[in-house]
């Protein structure tokens, strides 16, 4: 099975460059106090799409062959990998086609759209999603964009966990939401190479724990279902690559409840300022359970998405 190699998240890195700045590590004494260590939260939230996700869009792009590019890609999403394959397709002169679920975050779909993408709705979960993009790459003649197989995603994603160890050499521990696994497995590969002491801590959601069950069993286990606010969590089964890696790399995953990622958003506005979605808010979620572990540790928290859509806001905001 292919994996990921530092190699090829250095040479990400150049291309990365060329369309996105670095985004900011900043420490927060105040929450640093709640927490118990040294806490830090990595921005990928300022990022053009919002999200962590358009660094391996532009890298996949960029390596697209010239006669793909003309034929166009297909792919599916809840809405990060989405806007992330939509704006570096625009930025490359490609055609993009975007499956999502229904009643998928309205706000991320017109973003989608915004960037020329063709949307298209379909099946109840990013699962069923899924399935259909796997039918039309076959009639339309497009690449399928694999959001959790394509070597080229992750190794732009991995450029985020090299800007962490160049602004914190002495980091003692990464807390990474998993959804897909890009970040996580990103996180992994950069820690083993350059500092493996370092603790990539992955974080999931107990509505959508198919990563954490199998990291558990050590089997892959797929879930029923993945009902949560966290939409860049919901997957039901963990995919073959990422899996392998995470499998062998992780230090420890933790569980947060819904209600814990809805009080991670609050304290995201709170003690940062920032509007975090489910999946970015998940690493400050998950911290409250870490806090023995990382004591007077140098922690930074992956903030990996904002795209937040008003009405959930509203209804995080009113159970204060």
């Amino acid at each position: 099975m292919k994996t990921l190699r530092f190699q090829d998240i250095i040479a990400a890195r150049k291309i990365v460059a060329r369309f996105l700045k670095e985004t900011p590590l900043i420490h927060y004494p105040e929450l640093s106090e709640r927490l118990g260590f040294q806490a830090y939260i990595k921005h990928e939230n300022h990022n053009t799409t919002g999200s962590f996700k358009v660094r391996g869009g532009v890298n996949f792009m960029h390596h697209l062959p010239e006669a793909q590019r003309k034929k166009g890609v297909i792919t599916a999403t809840r809405g990060n990998h989405g806007q992330s394959i939509a704006y570096a397709a625009a930025q490359f002169g490609v055609k993009a086609t975007v499956v999502v679920p229904y009643g998928n975050n309205p706000e991320k779909n017109s973003a989608m759209r915004a960037f020329g993408a063709e949307l298209i709705e379909h099946g109840a979960d990013f699962d069923q999603a899924l399935a259909l993009c796997e039918k039309l790459q076959a009639e339309r003649g497009l690449y399928y964009v694999h959001p959790c197989m394509e070597l080229a995603l992750f190794h732009g994603v991995g450029t985020y966990s090299l800007e962490i160890f160049e602004s914190l050499p002495d980091v003692d521990a990464i807390i990474v939401p998993i959804g897909g696994g890009s970040g996580c497995c990103g996180a992994i590969t950069v820690s083993k190479a350059i500092n493996p002491n370092v603790k990539v801590i992955g974080v999931q959601a107990e509505n959508a724990s198919a990563f954490y069950r199998s990291w558990k069993a050590g089997m892959r286990i797929e879930t029923d279902s993945c009902d949560t606010i966290a939409d860049g969590l919901a997957t039901r089964a963990p995919f073959p690559m990422p899996l392998s890696i995470i499998k062998k790399g992780i230090h420890d995953m933790v569980l947060v409840s819904e209600a814990e990622l809805q009080e991670g958003m609050r304290s995201a506005l709170r003690w940062t300022h920032n509007l975090a979605e489910g999946a970015g808010a998940a690493p400050l979620a998950g911290a409250h359970k870490l806090t023995d572990m990382l004591a007077g540790k140098n922690v930074v928290m992956v903030m990996s998405g904002g795209n937040l859509d008003t009405e959930t806001l509203k209804s995080v905001l009113g159970t204060c």
